[in-house]
């Protein structure tokens, strides 16, 4: 079904940064646009560094009304109150985030490009499905998700489904009407103005 309204907000965070400054970064973007979740994805594995992050960026989320989930370590969720989980692995871990969450938790899961992946993480209980991304990139095997996979997952299949990675004008414009989601990091956090740069994205859409 191709979709009448625009496609909801989502914040991915970047792999590392400054608590700090990245607060000052990141709240005048929830104080002036509308944003459904952040994802904090940090590529460090010490416990005490994504605890403090963790408490420190649910605080700033939920006094806006934003959801916050945490990629991959579910076992912080209940502990520090957040909303869910992001899955960087596909259907692998599906059913055992949903037994370990319960039915309220978000649980989503990064699919790549694969719609198998993505149907099979859907019917282990998913809330959304991400495929990206979505231009060329040196990451991983350079594989991008077509937009036509946007365009037949809107159409069959009811699971939410979240565009991320290499988001620019031109995926703005493809995927505004067939994905729910666009999610946003790296465009944001490589320059100097993550607000400025969000503004400039978004205003390619109609």
């Amino acid at each position: 079904m191709i979709k009448s309204e625009q496609p909801k907000l989502y914040i991915i965070s970047p792999a590392e940064f400054e608590i700090e400054r990245f607060s000052e970064d990141l709240k005048p973007i929830l104080d002036s646009i509308e944003i459904s979740c952040f994802r904090l994805a940090l590529s460090t594995q010490e416990e005490n560094t994504i605890a403090k992050t963790a408490d420190v960026i649910r605080d700033i989320c939920h006094s806006r009304d934003v959801a916050i989930v945490i990629e991959d370590h579910f076992l912080f969720v209940q502990k520090h109150g957040l909303d869910g989980v992001h899955l960087s692995d596909g259907a692998r871990h599906v059913r055992k985030a949903r037994k370990e969450l319960g039915k309220e938790a978000i649980v989503g899961a990064f699919c790549g490009n694969s719609k198998h992946n993505g149907i099979t993480a859907g019917e282990a209980g998913a809330d959304y499905i991400s495929f990206g991304p979505l231009s060329n990139t040196s990451l991983k095997d350079g594989t991008i998700a077509n937009p036509d996979l946007f365009a037949w997952w809107s159409k069959i299949i009811e699971v939410p489904v979240v565009a991320e990675g290499g988001l620019d004008k031109k995926v703005v414009t493809n995927l505004e009407r067939t994905t729910d989601f666009l999610a946003f990091g790296d465009e944001l956090w490589k320059g100097k103005n993550p607000l400025h740069a969000l503004n400039h994205l978004l205003s390619f859409l109609s």
